[in-house]
């Protein structure tokens, strides 16, 4: 059956706590429910649904619900809540991966890839070498973008938690915050907070007005997304093999046997991080990892840096 996300809207702040889009988990079974334009369009009139085709709904806040479409107009359509399935496919491994941005399809490609491995979050990055650094007109056109690559992998692997795509910083300042914040991700859209990333004047920058995507700014507030404001158990930076430089940290593995460590992983661009990145990385915990004696492309680390991850997190709990 076809997967699709249905996104919720953030709630009102009014005691009456009412949403346009309410989340599923607060309906009951055999509820009727009006399907937002983005399936309705593809569900509808992309596939040719017909009245009584089933489809697997999610809204990110954990399961998916069997639902049957129920009525087709021209501008909505409205499905019936069957059933509750409460399969949880989120990786064991609390994954934030702060990513410099780079170009088109790879950039894509990461995204795409990621998700598919179960990352839980990805911070946009920009840096000395970066090939990408957005205007303000276009962050959050690409942050939308980007955060629905993420959700259209979701519904093709069977993820039914998205990973929050952030909003672009400098690496430099998303360093530096680490030095002094007692999380390693604040994740809001509050007005206080909007241009928060706006205070470090060395940097020539450009920060969106919100931390993430309007589509998932309700789903960012769920508890399960709460760990990522916790210092991480490791943090580890994507290096290119070094001569005398050990492959893995040694500690890796004990990380690995707790049952759900959090772990955050640095990625630079095509060019590498300069040197200045690369100590400021290493004064806040980031040791260097690399795998292979290969020098890997910035859209393929996330992948390998995640499978690897996984197999090793996989060997430690199974013997």
């Amino acid at each position: 059956m076809r997967r699709f996300f249905y996104a919720t809207n953030n709630e009102t702040t009014s005691n009456t706590n009412t949403t346009d889009n309410p989340r599923l988990s607060r309906l009951a079974i055999g509820t009727s429910v009006a399907l937002t334009e983005s399936i309705v369009h593809h569900w509808c009139r992309v596939l040719r649904a017909n009245v009584g085709d089933k489809g697997i709904l999610f809204d990110g806040f954990g399961g998916e619900y069997q639902v049957k479409l129920q009525e087709i107009s021209k501008k909505q359509a409205t499905v019936t809540l069957l059933a509750y399935l409460s399969d949880d496919r989120a990786a064991p491994i609390i994954s934030n991966i702060g990513l410099v941005m780079s170009r088109g399809e790879r950039m894509d490609y990461a995204i795409q890839k990621a998700t598919e491995l179960g990352v839980t979050a990805i911070q946009l990055l920009s840096s000395h070498h970066g090939e990408v650094n957005l205007k303000a007109a276009q962050v959050d056109k690409k942050l939308l973008h980007w955060q629905q690559v993420a959700i259209a992998a979701c519904e093709q692997c069977g993820l039914n938690r998205p990973p929050l795509i952030v909003a672009p910083q400098p690496v430099s300042q998303w360093l530096k915050s680490k030095k002094t914040e007692t999380g390693s991700m604040i994740i809001n859209q509050s007005d206080d907070n909007k241009n928060a990333s706006n205070n470090d004047n060395n940097d020539d920058q450009t920060v969106s007005s919100i931390s993430v995507s309007p589509i998932v700014a309700a789903l960012s507030q769920d508890a399960y997304y709460q760990v990522l404001q916790q210092p991480a158990d490791m943090r580890l930076q994507m290096s290119v093999p070094a001569a005398g430089q050990p492959a893995m940290p040694k500690s890796l593995l004990t990380v690995l046997k707790q049952d759900s460590p959090f772990i955050e992983l640095l990625i630079g661009p095509e060019g590498g991080l300069s040197d200045d990145e690369c100590k400021q990385a290493e004064a806040v915990g980031f040791a260097p990892w690399q795998i292979g004696s290969r020098v890997l492309r910035t859209e393929t680390a996330p992948v390998v840096a995640l499978a690897t991850l996984d197999a090793l997190y996989q060997l430690q709990h199974n013997h």
